[in-house]
């Protein structure tokens, strides 16, 4: 640390926001644990109850007057739930998108089915249409490259639980490649199938983000536990036998 630099100190939890769990913060960065269902930024209809808001609003401590705030790096999906990360300054902000390609993000999802495949790579060209909706073209001209690897780590009579490599961040990637593969995330309502009424949410989690401080340069590593709801869906089928291991607990890591 610089010898300028003043040790961060961490704001009580009780000033906490609700809906971000604050998983590590200091003077460049917030890092989060997203909860479903909740924005990430603002859109022309919703303006306050989106993570940007709340992290806003946390930094400023409540004042409106206040300088401090928080800059988009990433998003994730509205209902999709786990590890995101905020600048805090806008140096901060420069180099970890410039990085963004060079980190490590793993997902956890729920899938329909069984694959005959239990661990490969997804590539296709994704293309969006005119109501916003993306697909998969042959042709490069008129998409963009995406990867998703991915490892069967359990299954049941009727669902598959994942551990996904994001080698490439195009809008919806996960989502779209396993619809195309015949096994949609489960209560994914736009990619996805007619879905029982017992499905609450969908079923794909941000798991795990390794990434480069943009102050201090130390590679850092923040994990997430897998949502209750995922064990549930797996439970509540009869499981196939499967050895894999127990996604991580939530822990922060320097290295």
């Amino acid at each position: 640390m610089s010898p300028n630099r003043k040790p961060f100190k961490n704001p009580p939890k009780r000033f906490h926001p609700r809906g971000v769990p604050i998983i590590y913060e200091d003077h460049d960065i917030v890092v989060v644990d997203k909860t479903s269902g909740l924005l990430t930024v603002n859109t022309d209809r919703l303006h306050e109850t989106t993570a940007y808001f709340l992290l806003t609003d946390y930094v400023r401590k409540g004042n409106p007057k206040s300088k401090n705030q928080v800059f988009i790096v990433h998003r994730l999906d509205r209902d999709t739930s786990g590890v995101i990360v905020f600048a805090k300054n806008a140096a901060a902000k420069r180099f970890l998108q410039d990085e963004w390609s060079t980190f490590q993000k793993k997902y956890i999802a729920v899938v329909h089915g069984t694959l005959d495949e239990k661990e490969g790579v997804i590539s296709s060209y994704l293309a969006e249409n005119s109501i916003h909706r993306m697909y998969s073209v042959k042709d490069p001209a008129f998409g963009k490259l995406a990867k998703t690897g991915y490892k069967v780590l359990r299954e049941s009579d009727k669902y598959s639980l994942l551990e996904i490599d994001l080698q490439t961040g195009r809008k919806n990637q996960i989502r779209v490649h396993f619809a195309e593969k015949g096994h949609p995330v489960v209560g994914d309502k736009s990619y996805g199938r007619k879905e029982e009424r017992s499905i609450k949410r969908l079923a794909l989690h941000a798991a795990s983000l390794s990434l480069k401080h943009p102050y201090s340069k130390e590679e850092m590593t923040f994990d997430t536990r897998m949502p209750t709801y995922f064990r549930k869906l797996m439970t509540n089928q009869s499981m196939l036998s499967l050895k894999a291991t127990e996604p991580s607990s939530r822990r922060h890591r320097e290295r």
